[in-house]
C-alpha cells in the first residue's frame, strides 16, 4: 500500500513520460470548492476552457472533453467515425500504436499495420511514403481511416503529421486522419487545422501538466460529417450531445468539474509563458538529455534524429545493463522516477521525461541520478552525460 504520510525527504523527482509534474497552482486549482455544474457561473468557466483548448490544438473547430483517459478518447475518435467491420491502417511506431490497434479489434474493427520496411519499426517516425503507396493500392477505397501516433511514448518518437496527411492528398484516397497526440500535445507543436488531422486524440497528464482523468477530441468538419452518418453503438462517447451542449458552456453528462479548473489554470499559464516558448524550452531540454545519453556512450532507441522527441528520451541499454534494475535502484535511493521500457523492449530500455512543468535544474537532477546509478549496475559510463548536458545548458 502506498504511503503519503511516509516517504524520503526532499522532493521526489518524477521523470516518467507522463503522468507529468502537476505544477502547485494547478493543484490549488483543482482543491476550489466544487460548483453547480448546470448553473450559470459554470456555463461562462465552460466557454473559457473550451476557448482556450482551441488555441492550445491550433483549431477553429470544436473539442470535446470527455471525463476519461486517453485510451477511452481513442474509442471516442473510432466509434464516431467509423463502421463495424471497417477497415483502418494502422502505422506501427510503438507500444502505444499497438495498443490502439488492439482496441480497434476489440470494437470490431480491421486494422492493418504497416511500418518502416526491412528496419524495427520501434526506432524511427512514420514514413508518410509506405502510408501513401499502401492507399494507392486502395483503389476501392475500403481504408476508411488511417491511424498514426504523433509522439510515440514508447519510443521517444515524434512522427510529421503533416507529412502524413499530405500522402493521403496525394493518393487521392478519402480515408479519414486520425491522431494520437497524448503525449505530444503542449510539448511538440501540433496544429490540428493546418496539418489536416481528422480527429486529435489527447489527454491531460502530460503536456498539459495535469493528473490522468480528461481526454480530448480535436474534430475536423468532414469528421464531424462523418459522425452523423456512422453505425458504431455508442453512447456516453457520441460527439453530437457534447457538441450541442458545449455551445453553452455545459455538458450532457457531469464534467470532471475540479479537473476542468486545473485544466483551465494550466492552460493560463501555458498561454502566458507563448507555445513557441514552451516547444523551443522542450527541444532545449531534450538535446541536453540527448548529449548526456552520447557521453555515456549509450543509444537512443530511435535511431533519427529528425523525429527525435522533445517530450522525453528513450534510451536503449546495452547487454548486461538491466535497465528496470537501474530504475529500480535510481528510485529506491535517489527517489528518482524513471520510465520503463514497454513491450518487446522491457528490461531493454529505460526513459526519462522532460515534459510539461520541467527546467533545467530538473533535467540536471534526473540526469546526476542515473548516472550515479550506473556504478551500482556496474556499467562505467564513456564519460560523464552531467557534464555534457551542462555544457549544452550554460
Amino acid at each position: 500500500m502506498l504511503k503519503l504520510d511516509s516517504h524520503p525527504s526532499g522532493r521526489h523527482f518524477l521523470h516518467i513520460p507522463g503522468p507529468s509534474p502537476v505544477p502547485s497552482r494547478v493543484l490549488r486549482a483543482i482543491s476550489y470548492q466544487t460548483i453547480d455544474h448546470r448553473g450559470p457561473e459554470f456555463g461562462e468557466f465552460g466557454k473559457a476552457v473550451l476557448s482556450n483548448l482551441k488555441k492550445i490544438f491550433k483549431t477553429d473547430q470544436p473539442v470535446i472533453v470527455y471525463s476519461a483517459s486517453g485510451t477511452g478518447s481513442w474509442e471516442g475518435a473510432l466509434v464516431n467515425v467509423l463502421n463495424p467491420g471497417d477497415k483502418v491502417l494502422f502505422y506501427e511506431t510503438g507500444q502505444f500504436a499497438n495498443l490502439w490497434r488492439a482496441l480497434a479489434t476489440r470494437l470490431g474493427l480491421h486494422p492493418e499495420v504497416v511500418g518502416k520496411p526491412g528496419q524495427d519499426t520501434w526506432r524511427w517516425g512514420v514514413d508518410a511514403a509506405v502510408i501513401e503507396e499502401r492507399l494507392r493500392k486502395d483503389t476501392g477505397h475500403e481504408i476508411k481511416a488511417v491511424c498514426v501516433v504523433h509522439n510515440e511514448t514508447s519510443t521517444g518518437v515524434t512522427s510529421n503529421i503533416a507529412a502524413v496527411r499530405k500522402a493521403i492528398d496525394d493518393a487521392k484516397h478519402p480515408a479519414l486522419l486520425l491522431v494520437d497526440s497524448v503525449s505530444g500535445l503542449g510539448a511538440a507543436d501540433f496544429q490540428h487545422d493546418k496539418w489536416g488531422a481528422d480527429v486529435t486524440i489527447s489527454g491531460s497528464q502530460k503536456g498539459l501538466m495535469l493528473p490522468p482523468g480528461i481526454g480530448f477530441n480535436a474534430l475536423s468538419p468532414k469528421a464531424i460529417e462523418a459522425s452523423k452518418h456512422n453505425k458504431m453503438p455508442k453512447a456516453y462517447w457520441a460527439w453530437d450531445e457534447i457538441i450541442e451542449s458545449n455551445k453553452n458552456g455545459y455538458w450532457p453528462t457531469t464534467p470532471s468539474t475540479n479537473l476542468m479548473y486545473g485544466l483551465h489554470e494550466a492552460m493560463e499559464m501555458m498561454l502566458a509563458e507563448g507555445l513557441d516558448n514552451i516547444f523551443a524550452r522542450h527541444q532545449r531540454l531534450a538535446q541536453a538529455c540527448r548529449h548526456a545519453v552520447a557521453a555515456w556512450g549509450l543509444e537512443n532507441q530511435c535511431l533519427d534524429k529528425d523525429t527525435f522527441s522533445p517530450v522525453l528520451t528513450c534510451i536503449a541499454t546495452p547487454e548486461g545493463l538491466d535497465a528496470d534494475k537501474l530504475r529500480k535502484h535510481a528510485l529506491e535511493k535517489f527517489n528518482l522516477s524513471l520510465g520503463t521500457g514497454l513491450g518487446k523492449i522491457k528490461g531493454k530500455a529505460f526513459r526519462i521525461g522532460h515534459l510539461g512543468d520541467c527546467n533545467e535544474l530538473s533535467l540536471m537532477a534526473a540526469l546526476s541520478g542515473v548516472e550515479m546509478s550506473f556504478g551500482a549496475m556496474g556499467y562505467k559510463p564513456k564519460a560523464s552525460g552531467v557534464v555534457a548536458a551542462q555544457e549544452f545548458l550554460k
